[in-house]
């Protein structure tokens, strides 16, 4: 398990507990003295747009819920920390033909990612409705009229709906925040 250089390791944890996993394990870290072995713990998150009776709103959604990121020199001593962390169920592993188990770290490509995927400045829109489903459009000239989600254009946050005029159905581009799911 002896490693000379730091690299990245997944965590397995509860989901639901990773910030409180990385809270424990930053503290364990800092309390036992092994800032030398392990460097950094990371809960990957992306910044998502939701929108909500309305309203616009960014939250931080997990990217992986249940793991986070440690990097760190594996050997005994530091992952003995990680391991003992409340919370924390295990590490990304293989096994092999004898039955030994040995972390797998990541490639640093896969690292440079995840980490530039966290760094965007731009959010994710998260949309309640998909292609072919029913919508009321709230706002603007064509309100209380019902219609079919016909596309989604999630960068510019638009929805083509097919609206029903004088027995013709006829494409309407609206903003996410005009229309709500039937």
């Amino acid at each position: 398990m002896e490693q000379s250089e730091k690299e990245w390791y997944v965590i397995h944890t509860y989901s639901g507990y990773e910030d409180r996993v990385k809270t424990n394990l930053e503290h364990r870290i800092e309390s036992m003295d092994i800032g030398d072995k392990i460097f950094q713990v990371v809960v990957p998150t992306e910044d998502e747009m939701e929108i909500k009776d309305g309203q616009r709103r960014t939250v931080a959604r997990k990217i992986f819920p249940g793991y986070i990121m440690v990097e760190m020199v594996m050997d005994e001593e530091s992952w003995h920390v990680v391991r003992n962390t409340p919370g924390v169920t295990g590490i990304v592993s293989t096994q092999d033909d004898k039955g030994k188990i040995e972390p797998v770290a990541l490639d640093k490509e896969e690292v440079e990612h995840i980490l530039k995927q966290m760094e965007s400045e731009i959010p994710r829109v998260k949309v309640g409705f998909a292609r072919g489903q029913s919508i009321r459009i709230i706002d603007g000239p064509f309100i209380d009229f019902i219609g079919v989600v016909d596309d989604l254009n999630e960068e510019k946050g638009k929805v083509k709906v097919l609206v029903s005029f004088f027995g013709r159905e006829t494409p309407v581009e609206l903003d996410f925040l005009q229309v709500e799911r039937l």
